[in-house]
């Protein structure tokens, strides 16, 4: 399918700002022109009959490790951006621990242009953080309107990139001038549990090691240090019921200073998937007991959190099959971060408004990015229709992901996405990928 230069999306039900509407869209190059009630075709258009689908705005990843440089043997840009959009995921922002990792602002560009030549998702990229490398992160600031911000690993990882020097964190703190988000866990609560666990052989014992404790005083940390300087925090994968309370849902998002994001896989799956998963769902911080998924959704509920992402990190499944305490923490998750929530849609548990508003909206806000995460007339056309009646297996010849294997394998999803547009033009159609349609470098409406 060419790059259409008109489209026009019938009768699609447009979940947009709360409201679901039976609308039509017109797309003239990048962006929506018109939102109306009917829009009459035209011989140059390009026409997607929706017949009633849902039309909601693509969803914007604010957490995702695609491992390029350096560990493309686990996946790339190219082929974890492919599955995003084969999601309905529309935008992404990736983390610096690759190989290097993204600790100048030349590594950080060098990431851009992989980007550039490969990904159908939009695309941003986080600067890294070290406990030596201060002032070049410095240099990502308010005049870098097209960086997403500062990753700050809090707590131990894939790549090795743990900033314990409190000096360092208080000197980026007081001067960064855009937002820190932060990987939290106490790394000295989590030497002190694995002496009451020395020999453990299973991932049972994960969230025993990584537990509640070392979440919760490493977030209380980043908050205290934030709120001391008035920094713009955003607190990566809320995974305990016990953080929640370093949280407020009394103002709106636009005008939170610490902001958080919570990853489907801590809403989807218990410590009780150990058994049957192991290994798969080892991650850092850790999928936890059912009370902390029973607050996580009743939190995301009531606004305490603030955005629905990821943390997609793919491994190999060799990799995944040594030993608990070798095997790499991450899974991956894009493809079907979106089929995931609008599961929860079909059983009662959330409306397709707030899927809507914390995949799409939520990050647009939290991040300031230009014109995009709405479906309104004048911006980016980053859209994805769903059909919510026909449902979706996910088995291993559909996945997308280098790594070629899914916790959520055999899987039926209550849904199926049928098209995704990314600026514009259809990327993702038919359950195929369109090969030589590129995204494009975020851009963020920053003071």
């Amino acid at each position: 399918m060419p790059i259409m230069n008109k489209i026009l999306i019938k009768n699609a039900h447009v979940v947009n700002e709360g409201t679901i509407k039976l609308q039509d869209v017109l797309i003239v190059g990048q962006r929506i022109e018109r939102i109306d009630a009917s829009i009459s075709a035209t011989p140059e258009m390009h026409v997607i009959d929706a017949n009633g689908n849902y039309l909601l705005p693509g969803a914007i990843d604010d957490q995702v490790h695609f491992r390029e440089p350096g560990l493309t043997h686990k996946a790339s840009i190219q082929t974890e951006s492919r599955a995003a959009v084969a999601g309905g995921v529309t935008t992404f922002m990736e983390m610096p621990n690759t190989v290097p990792a993204a600790l100048t602002q030349e590594l950080l560009e060098q990431k851009y242009a992989i980007a550039s030549a490969c990904s159908p998702a939009n695309y941003s990229f986080f600067m890294g953080v070290s406990n030596d490398n201060v002032e070049e992160v410095l240099k990502t600031n308010k005049k870098k309107k097209d960086i997403c911000g500062i990753k700050i690993f809090m707590g131990s990882s894939t790549g090795n990139m743990l900033v314990d020097n409190y000096t360092v964190l208080h000197k980026i703190f007081s001067e960064a001038e855009v937002l820190i988000a932060t990987h939290c866990e106490t790394e000295a609560v989590v030497a002190a549990n694995k002496l009451n666990y020395p020999n453990p052989d299973h991932a049972r014992f994960h969230p025993l090691i990584r537990d509640v404790h070392a979440c919760y005083e490493s977030t209380l940390a980043a908050i205290q240090i934030a709120q001391q300087y008035d920094t713009r925090l955003h607190v990566l994968h809320i995974s305990t019921a016990k953080e929640l309370g370093l949280f407020s849902n009394m103002l709106p998002l636009k005008d939170k200073k610490i902001t958080n994001e919570v990853c489907v896989h801590h809403l989807h799956f218990t410590a009780d998937d150990y058994e049957r998963l192991g290994n798969q769902i080892k991650c850092n911080p850790a999928i936890k007991a059912p009370e902390n998924k029973e607050a996580l959704w009743k939190a995301l509920l009531d606004d305490t959190l603030d955005i629905i992402a990821t943390d997609h990190a793919p491994h190999t499944w060799e990799e995944k099959q040594q030993a608990y305490s070798a095997a790499p923490a991450g899974l991956p998750l894009v493809q079907h971060s979106v089929q995931m929530m609008l599961s929860y849609v079909k059983k009662g548990i959330i409306s397709i408004e707030k899927v809507v508003e914390k995949m799409a909206h939520a990050p647009a806000i939290c991040f300031q990015i230009a014109e995009r995460g709405f479906i309104r007339e004048g911006y980016y056309a980053d859209l994805v229709l769903v059909d919510l009646d026909t449902p979706t297996t996910v088995t291993k010849a559909s996945l997308l992901y280098k790594c070629q294997w899914s916790p959520l394998e055999g899987t039926e999803f209550t849904s199926s996405i049928h098209t995704t547009i990314v600026n514009g033009a259809i990327v993702y159609e038919q359950a195929k990928v369109v090969d030589g349609v590129y995204g494009m470098r975020l851009k963020f409406d920053r003071a």
